[in-house]
């Protein structure tokens, strides 16, 4: 638990100030070699995760979607395929470097039009009260340092009607792969940071920032706490990722 001043960062404690700053240096580091290591962490199985959210999130031609945590714009390029030129996908991020990369691999896809971009802190959003069909936030929660904060931001935005995403690496519910993903995350992965990121540090963060994330349930009552109904969650690899969903009814 945290007070109001300070919360976690992995497995130490802060203040709020320093988390900001080490989360922005973390992702300031590894910029450059995100996508590279994503799907060298997950031997590519992050990109069938990112489809699924898609799958969930039942974008429309036309409509208004906001990527929060947006990093390098996976989500976004899949959104903004589908909303098309009738809509909008707004590329959101507190870290101008990540946002930056994901900019600059957008616009040489072509995608450029229906896609605007938000420096933007999650726990509040610079976007009016119900104005967006669906927001979703990949890999990003947990290193918000108020949770509860982002999700009633979420449910702010969006329309009567509109739905939230939270796709975020969980707890495993088999204990055998528990013990494997344990091993794997505080030994190769600062490994591999080291090797093709030059920074295991930050890979050792990621690591420990997902073992004092919510578990599946207690991120559901977050959501509902928010004001989100109907929500449920979609186990995947076991636990190991879970996409949570919520609607603004």
């Amino acid at each position: 638990m945290s007070d109001d001043k300070t919360t976690h960062f992995g497995y130490q404690k802060v203040s709020v100030e320093e988390k900001q700053q080490h989360v922005r240096a973390v992702f300031d580091s590894v910029a450059t070699r995100y996508d590279l290591m994503n799907d060298l962490m997950s031997a590519g199985v992050h990109r069938l995760w990112k489809r699924r959210l898609v799958e969930m999130a039942g974008v429309r031609r036309g409509q208004r979607v906001l990527d929060l945590a947006a990093g390098t714009g996976d989500l976004s390029e899949k959104f903004s395929r589908i909303v098309g030129p009738d809509g909008i996908v707004v590329m959101s991020d507190i870290n101008e470097a990540m946002l930056e990369q994901g900019r600059t691999r957008l616009v040489n896809a072509g995608l450029v039009g229906h896609l605007d971009y938000s420096i933007a802190n999650a726990e509040a959003l610079p976007f009016a009260n119900d104005c967006f069909d669906c927001v979703t936030i990949g890999f990003g929660l947990r290193n918000v340092t108020h949770k509860q904060f982002a999700l009633d931001e979420m449910f702010r935005v969006l329309r009567p009607g509109g739905r939230a995403l939270v796709l975020e690496f969980s707890h495993p519910t088999i204990a055998p792969l528990a013990r494997v993903y344990d091993l794997y995350s505080f030994s190769v992965l600062p490994m591999l940071g080291k090797l093709v990121a030059g920074d295991a540090d930050s890979y050792r963060y990621l690591a420990e920032s997902i073992r004092m994330h919510p578990d599946q349930q207690t991120l559901l009552s977050m959501m509902e706490q928010s004001g989100f109904e109907r929500c449920t969650f979609l186990n995947l690899t076991g636990g190991v990722v879970a996409i949570h969903r919520g609607y603004k009814l």
